[in-house]
C-alpha cells in the first residue's frame, strides 16, 4: 500500500468507472462534504460512470439514485442495484435474488433476526433497519458483542460481515464484488477481465475486502489503516485525508490521469 500522492500521472488513464463505498468513504463522521458531492459531479462530467457500492439500506440508496450525480447505487452490500429510470422520476430495482424468491428471502431474514434476538439479547437492531429490504443490520459496539452477533447470524444461516457502522447479515452467496460484476456485465457490457482494468474502487473497511482484492485500481481513505489486520489484501493506494476528503483526492487523481472522455 502506497501513498496516492506517489501514483504516476497516467496511473488511472484506463479508468471508466468509479465504484465507491459510502459511509466514511464519501462521508466523514456521518456527513457528506460539499467538496465530495462536487467530486462525484466532476467525475460524471468527465465521462466517468460513478456507482456507490454500500452496505447502507435501500431507503437511503433510493434517494441517492434519484438525486445524486451517480449512475446507480448498489445497496445493502450487494442485495440490490437501484438506477434512475430514463424519465428521471422513478427508480428501477434489480435484486440479487430472482423476483420469485424475494418473499422467501424476507421470511428467512425474519427467522434469522428472531434467532439473533434469542441467542444475543444484547444485540441492538440498527436504527435504519426499517429502511432495509434484503439485509439485517445491528449496531457495532467495538466489543466482543460484534463477534457474537456475527456468530449468531452465521449459525442461523446468514452470510455476515462487519463494517465501520454495522454488523450485517443477509441471505445468499453474494457480496459487494459479485453484485458489482453482475451490474457491470448486465448493465454496461463490461466483462470480468475488462472490469479489473477499467474500474477504480475506494473504500475504508472490512466489507471492502473483496473489492480491494479484485480490482487493480483501489484506494483506501486514510482510516483504512484501522482495518488492515482484517483485510487479506490491502488497497493499492491510501489517501492523505479521511472520508470524503480522501475520496476527493482519488477523484482528482483519476481526472488528472486523463481518464475523462466525451
Amino acid at each position: 500500500m502506497q501513498s496516492l500522492s506517489e501514483a504516476a500521472a497516467n496511473e488511472f488513464s484506463k479508468v471508466r468507472f468509479v465504484l465507491t463505498d459510502m459511509d466514511e468513504t464519501l462521508t466523514y463522521q456521518g456527513r457528506l462534504p460539499a467538496e465530495t458531492y462536487t467530486a462525484l459531479a466532476r467525475l460524471q462530467a468527465g465521462g466517468i460512470r460513478v456507482i456507490p457500492v454500500t452496505a447502507a439500506p435501500a431507503g437511503w440508496c433510493d434517494q441517492m439514485a434519484r438525486m445524486w450525480p451517480v449512475d446507480g447505487v448498489i445497496a445493502e452490500n450487494g442485495g440490490l442495484f437501484l438506477r434512475r429510470s430514463s424519465d428521471g422520476h422513478s427508480v428501477e430495482r434489480h435484486y440479487w435474488h430472482s423476483p420469485d424468491r424475494l418473499e422467501q428471502v424476507r421470511e428467512q431474514l425474519r427467522s434469522i433476526a428472531r434467532g439473533v434476538e434469542e441467542s444475543v439479547p444484547e444485540a441492538q437492531e440498527a436504527e435504519d433497519q426499517v429502511f432495509r429490504l434484503t439485509s439485517l443490520a445491528y449496531r457495532r459496539t467495538g466489543t466482543d458483542l460484534d463477534g457474537r452477533i456475527v456468530d449468531a447470524l452465521t449459525r442461523a444461516g446468514a452470510t455476515a460481515t462487519v463494517n465501520n457502522l454495522w454488523v450485517l447479515g443477509w441471505v445468499g452467496d453474494y457480496d459487494k464484488l459479485t453484485m458489482s460484476l453482475r451490474v457491470l456485465a448486465k448493465t454496461y457490457g463490461v466483462d470480468t477481465e475488462g472490469a479489473s482494468e477499467s474500474v477504480a474502487y475506494s473504500g475504508d473497511s472490512t466489507n471492502d475486502a473483496p473489492m480491494f482484492a479484485f480490482f487493480k485500481h483501489t484506494a483506501g481513505v486514510s482510516t483504512v489503516i484501522d482495518y488492515l489486520p482484517q483485510l487479506p489484501v490491502p488497497p493499492r493506494w491510501v489517501t492523505h485525508g479521511p472520508g470524503g476528503a480522501g475520496f476527493v483526492e482519488f477523484a482528482d487523481a483519476i481526472l488528472q490521469s486523463g481518464s475523462s472522455h466525451a
